[in-house]
């Protein structure tokens, strides 16, 4: 047995693009459209773990979609959590809950998926502005 992908709906491709990639730092690894299904798969990748995707599913029918307790959230290892955390911030991402721990923090996606961020290795001495920044919204 393999793990292949997580799979979520997105109501806006280009807004999820914007952040799963520009902001997050995914890259997209294939992208294929299904014209008679009206609908778009796109796999996304981090850097040099090509094997963990998740794929993005765009419906070209406009839909609204409800986010259901089962599903928890996504997950990132990153080299720097303040960086990545204020990466995110200039790309217009709220941070949910900040890196205070010089650890974890979460993040929402433009549809609403809750994205976990780990620092690697050790957590990072608390640092200013996260070490006070508070809480925003849920994760």
């Amino acid at each position: 047995m393999k793990y292949l992908h997580t799979m979520v709906r997105v109501r806006d491709l280009d807004a999820s693009l914007r952040f799963y990639c520009d902001a997050l730092g995914l890259l997209e690894v294939r992208r294929s459209e299904h014209e008679k299904g009206r609908f778009t798969l796109v796999f996304l990748a981090a850097p040099g773990n090509e094997e963990a995707q998740v794929e993005l599913t765009y419906n070209w029918e406009p839909e609204n979609y409800g986010i259901g307790r089962a599903f928890g959230h996504l997950a990132y290892e990153v080299d720097d959590i303040y960086a990545a955390c204020e990466r995110l911030r200039k790309h217009g991402v709220t941070i949910n809950r900040p890196p205070r721990d010089g650890r974890m923090a979460f993040v929402r996606s433009p549809d609403n998926i809750s994205v976990e961020l780990l620092q690697s290795g050790a957590a990072k001495a608390p640092a200013e502005p996260w070490a006070s920044m508070p809480n925003v919204g849920e994760w």
